[in-house]
């Protein structure tokens, strides 16, 4: 049954994410998934390979069908004391599946010192975000690192979930949440997760399947207004995306790549160990802490542009229901 979302609930939630994002005290419902992820996964990730597979699908089922479930029970309970109580839940609940202001400030955190010939506390900035072992990198990497955050979570923190309120609300943009943060907590192909969370490492590649795909055109749409060589980008995308080691990161990764005319990719450590990863792009110049804005502008303008559209198909969807 398809979910039919209110245009200005849409818009405000949008907007709200825009504006405020996500205050350090708020109480983000990914906080609580991470807390019924951690308890979870200290009680029932043991057992043979096969049983961890279980658990880490079941922990999968119940957290996606429980958030979307709870979601929609939440709004409509507050539908039923007041139609504007109602509103504002279900605004703060949209809101709270974007990461569109977070994203950027995340960006900014690293380019602020970077910008400053202060390579430590870059380094130290992008740790937050990335998993690689920063401690060491050059002001060439450190601008990789975060240029490649940007482009990957354009699509899991902004034009997924936006893609999923297009479909069914606020509950499944929360159902997608939840497989987002089972992928950032659990899937992980080490020891301790590489049966566990399978099944969750899955599930985020089905479900950005579709939005990372729509990312190329959104992209090449901003890198046009910003008369980027969106001719070329399309070319490296072809070429280089099916090398990424994700199905889905790929896409928007490699279309920054060809319209900031840089190359992602190559070497990143982790735990002291090197492992290298397919270069996309070509590099034509030395990244700097100018591709991170470059960036930026490409993220802001795509996340605007996805709104358009999105809003276009909820509009387009409730004048045909």
């Amino acid at each position: 049954m398809i979910v039919l979302l209110n245009p200005i609930a849409f818009c405000l939630g949008f907007l709200w994410d825009q504006a405020v994002g996500d205050p350090p005290k708020w109480p983000h419902p990914v906080i609580y998934m991470g807390k019924i992820i951690a308890w979870y996964d200290k009680r029932f990730n043991q057992g043979s390979p096969r049983l961890r597979r279980l658990k880490g699908a079941l922990l999968t089922l119940i957290l996606v069908i429980g958030s979307y479930i709870l979601t929609a029970g939440i709004i409509g309970g507050a539908k039923e004391i007041s139609a504007v109580f109602g509103l504002i839940i279900e605004v703060l609940l949209l809101g709270s599946t974007l990461a569109g202001k977070s994203l950027l400030e995340a960006g900014s955190q690293v380019l602020t010192p970077l910008k400053e010939g202060k390579l430590d506390e870059a380094r130290n900035k992008l740790g937050w975000f990335v998993s690689r072992d920063t401690a060491q990198l050059s002001e060439g990497e450190i601008a990789r690192g975060t240029v490649e955050t940007l482009a990957e979570n354009f699509v899991d923190g902004i034009l997924s979930p936006l893609f999923y309120m297009l479909i069914g609300g606020a509950p499944l943009a929360m159902a997608f949440k939840a497989v987002s943060t089972l992928d950032s907590m659990i899937a992980y192909r080490n020891e301790r997760y590489e049966d566990f969370g399978r099944f969750a490492a899955r599930a985020d590649d089905w479900a950005n399947y579709l939005p990372a795909r729509l990312s190329v055109g959104i992209l090449s749409l901003a890198g046009w207004f910003y008369k980027l060589p969106v001719g070329y980008a399309l070319t490296i995308w072809r070429r280089d995306a099916k090398t990424h080691p994700s199905p889905n990161g790929g896409n928007p990764e490699s279309m920054v790549a060809g319209l900031l005319e840089i190359q992602l990719g190559g070497n990143n450590i982790y735990h002291g160990k090197v492992h290298h990863r397919a270069e996309m792009g070509d590099p034509l110049h030395e990244l700097t802490w100018r591709d991170i804005e470059r960036c930026q502008k490409l993220v802001r303008l795509g996340t605007w542009i996805s709104f358009v559209l999105i809003l276009s198909g909820i509009v387009f969807v409730n004048s045909i229901m």
